[in-house]
């Protein structure tokens, strides 16, 4: 497994090492001695997730304020772009984003540290996510940001508008969130 880091501390891209023959390939997804090496975090992951989501889908921006939970997420099938939002008042990247192209054809997963907020957009017809949590989901602690806030600035590849459960089309603005210290 190899670590990428990106343009915010703390959020990384994992690539694994993978196996081909003529069979196919093997990878692991997950091995807790590799991440710490690569990593040099002493995670345990508590829960798993599985998102299916058709083209157009866009997923977020969640995030806990009682029981944050980073999330390991990667996409099974298709392709999504997932986005990693910066939500700590004290960091230097504070409010900034970061986005990447996930695929199950590249293998590669994210790292989504606690005080950030996760959205994802599925760009094929149909994206296939799993994702590993910290902590357990507490539904009185989420909070949602709005997709297309103007403090965020993201820049979804999208074309038209994204499709959103009503929970996500009622986010609120980033100068309006609770956030971490």
């Amino acid at each position: 497994m190899k670590a990428i880091r990106t343009d915010i501390p703390g959020v990384l891209v994992l690539e694994p090492k993978l196996f081909e023959d003529a069979r196919g390939s093997f990878f692991e997804s997950f091995n807790q001695r590799a991440w710490r090496e690569v990593t040099g975090l002493d995670t345990t992951f508590v829960q798993d997730n599985h998102s299916i989501s058709d083209r157009g889908v866009l997923r977020g921006i969640h995030y806990q304020v009682r029981h944050p939970q980073a999330k390991l997420v990667r996409c099974v099938r298709g392709e999504i772009f997932d986005v990693a939002v910066d939500l700590r008042r004290s960091a230097a990247t504070f409010g900034r984003w970061v986005g990447v192209h996930l695929t199950a054809a590249n293998r590669h997963q994210m790292w989504v540290p606690e005080g950030f907020a996760h959205g994802f957009l599925a760009l094929s017809e149909r994206a296939e996510v799993l994702y590993k949590t910290t902590d357990y989901y507490d539904p009185s602690g989420e909070r949602c940001i709005l997709w297309n806030d103007p403090g965020l600035a993201i820049d979804w590849p999208l074309t038209g508008e994204p499709i959103l459960s009503a929970k996500d089309a009622d986010g609120g603005s980033l100068a309006e969130a609770d956030l971490f210290p």
